[in-house]
């Protein structure tokens, strides 16, 4: 499906993570270019379609301006607002300029794409004069009829420009065996001169902004806001007589959070709270943040926003009745706060004409929020790829497997001395290629595994980016490779038979740092003496499977998935616990000064 996508940056710059989504293509269906042919728009299991493309007789031309005559391959996609999934693949914002030259918003009723090709697959050009109907049983609300109108988008700008006006006219017709009925349809003309995104949309003038921050953990401190997080909300419709079940969503807008969080543009309703509804998701590089949980009931504190706004906005998480599902989107009732209600007007909706006070907006104003989730495992690469979809890959300098044919997986052991387990994370530069040097690949993070035989001890394998070619396979990149445990961490011995691996393999990265091991990967495939674990296999998983099984068991042919943290160690940290003393260090020098100097003296070392 070739189509339009529209992306949001951060203003201050840096990389912003996009999980790119599209409709696939519609299979094409053969038409009569010389007899009037009708293509449903929308195809939902038990749903008549929302609308039809009527392209009259004659209606196709070839390249001199003669009519075409023959068979027309027509492809047409629609993306259907009454399937909540589509709303990933919408091309950005629904947004047009008016005569005044201000941006406002669209509601949509579907958005489509028409591909027509002759029998020898050549693109055959535009049809002029098709018509477009709308069947007006999908408009709930009543209001929209006479405002609708059919869109296309400026693929230069991404701003959608106006095609046609509709006019409303009766018919009779049915839906398979279903009685004849009469039903109104609102018919619009468009031409298909070139290749655009068409959109049935209506200009929506009840809007608010709604504020979201995002966090570093579920305790919510000021200090631990994030940054960069794509906050994205889509605006649903409710089914008549049902609000918590949305029935088709109508807009689809995404906001960066800054140091004060973000205000996303949503349509409103002051008469009826539960006229509009929101779901409201967060991703940072590609990992879902969760949303503050509103069961076993629902706590003010924790969610961020007072009663009683709380119980008209109606918010649940998407867990809320199944706690089976995710926990990474809540849903609202978008309604307008009444500015004569003193518990209305701080958050966290705003009328749309305040947005400057949603943006400047103290941080115990009222506000949705989200929050990372530490898990035991966290991998990010800059270059990003699902290692269960090979089709994923992409040939970059930065890529963290530069050859698709062939994946090399390279993990550390590093062992843990201390009472608790201990995230370990592996940063990974580029260290010796012109193009990557000092430049990121990716992150690892793992959580250590306790060694059930022995106490106070676990261990890890961290995998790391490995040295080797490039995917231009034209100059090797020594992986600059540090490996960080997080806490209060010492290390305290490293394998001697890697140190003096790297000391013969020059360049030698600096090693002044207690608290971390840096070096510049090998690029041989050394073994458990080493406490490196390589293995190569042309799939990625397999390939990483295969080297922590290696790396748990300690041996360069074996495998466990028990830790033994004493067999095949690269790396040694002492993690001791840090002890709680209420007293300060001028309070403990003035107490027992000998004593507080030779600990100092002991830490130092």
């Amino acid at each position: 499906f070739d189509t339009p996508k529209v992306f949001i940056f951060d203003k201050k710059g840096g990389s912003i993570y996009h999980d790119v989504k599209v409709m696939r293509k519609q299979m094409p269906i053969d038409i009569n270019a010389g007899e009037i042919n009708s293509i449903n728009l929308g195809e939902i299991k038990g749903e008549d379609p929302i609308g039809q493309l009527v392209i009259p007789p004659n209606s196709f031309h070839k390249d001199n301006g003669e009519i075409y005559e023959g068979t027309v391959k027509a492809s047409v996609t629609f993306i259907d607002p009454r399937n909540i999934t589509t709303a990933a693949a919408a091309p950005g914002d629904l947004n047009f300029v008016d005569d005044e030259g201000d941006m406002l918003p669209l509601r949509t009723y579907g958005m489509f794409s028409v591909d027509f090709r002759d029998e020898t697959n050549k693109e055959v050009p535009g049809a002029g004069a098709v018509q477009v109907l709308l069947d007006t049983q999908h408009v709930k609300m009543q209001e929209h009829i006479p405002k609708m109108k059919l869109w296309s988008l400026n693929p230069d700008t991404g701003v959608w420009e106006e095609e046609s006006d509709f006019y409303a006219t009766q018919t009779t017709g049915g839906h398979g065996r279903s009685k004849r009925e009469e039903r109104t349809f609102l018919i619009g003309n468009m031409e298909t001169r070139e290749r655009r995104l068409f959109n049935l949309d209506v200009p929506e003038n009840r809007r608010c902004y709604v504020k979201v921050r995002a966090y570093m953990s579920d305790k919510f401190l000021p200090t631990e806001q994030l940054e960069g997080v794509v906050i994205s909300l889509i605006n649903l419709e409710p089914k008549p007589g049902y609000s918590s079940n949305p029935r088709a969503w109508g807009r689809f807008d995404s906001v960066i959070t800054g140091p004060n969080g973000a205000c996303l543009p949503a349509f409103c309703d002051a008469q009826r709270p539960d006229a509009y509804t929101a779901y409201v998701t967060a991703m940072m590089g590609g990992e879902e943040l969760e949303a503050a949980p509103s069961s076993p009931k629902m706590n003010p504190n924790i969610i961020g926003v007072s009663q009683p706004y709380l119980d008209k906005i109606d918010y649940q998480r998407s867990d809320h009745e199944d706690p089976a599902l995710k926990k990474t989107a809540f849903r609202i009732n978008l309604a307008k706060p009444n500015q004569n209600n003193l518990d209305e007007t701080n958050g966290p909706i705003y009328p749309y004409q305040n947005l400057f006070a949603c943006e400047n907006a103290p941080i115990d104003a009222n506000h949705f929020r989200f929050f990372r989730v530490e898990k035991d495992k966290y991998e990010y690469n800059v270059v990003p790829f699902e290692e269960n979809d090979l089709t994923t890959w992409t040939g970059d300098y930065l890529s963290w497997w530069p050859n698709p044919q062939e994946f090399r997986a390279c993990f550390i052991k590093v062992k843990i001395q201390g009472q608790k387990e201990v995230m370990i994370r592996s940063r990974n530069l580029g260290g010796t290629h012109r193009e990557t040097k000092a430049k990121l690949y990716g992150i690892r993070d793992i959580r250590s595994t306790r060694d059930m035989r022995e106490a106070n001890t676990s261990a890890a394998c961290v995998e790391f980016k490995c040295s080797g070619m490039l995917f231009d396979q034209a100059e090797v990149d020594r992986s600059l490779i540090s490996v960080l445990p997080q806490g209060n961490c010492r290390r305290i011995n490293t394998n001697s038979l890697l140190q003096e691996y790297l000391i013969k393999h020059p360049p030698v990265a600096q090693n002044n740092e207690s608290h971390a091991f840096t070096m510049l990967a090998p690029v041989d495939p050394l073994g458990h003496n080493y406490g490196i674990y390589t293995v190569t296999d042309q799939n990625p998983r397999v390939a990483k499977e295969i080297a922590i099984g290696r790396c748990f068991d300690g041996t360069s042919d074996g495998f466990s998935r028990e830790m033994k943290s004493d067999s095949g160690v690269a790396l040694t940290f002492s993690c001791p616990e840090r002890k709680i003393n209420r007293e300060s260090l001028f309070q403990r020098l003035q107490t027992n000064p000998g004593q507080t100097l030779s600990q100092m003296a002991r830490d130092m070392r």
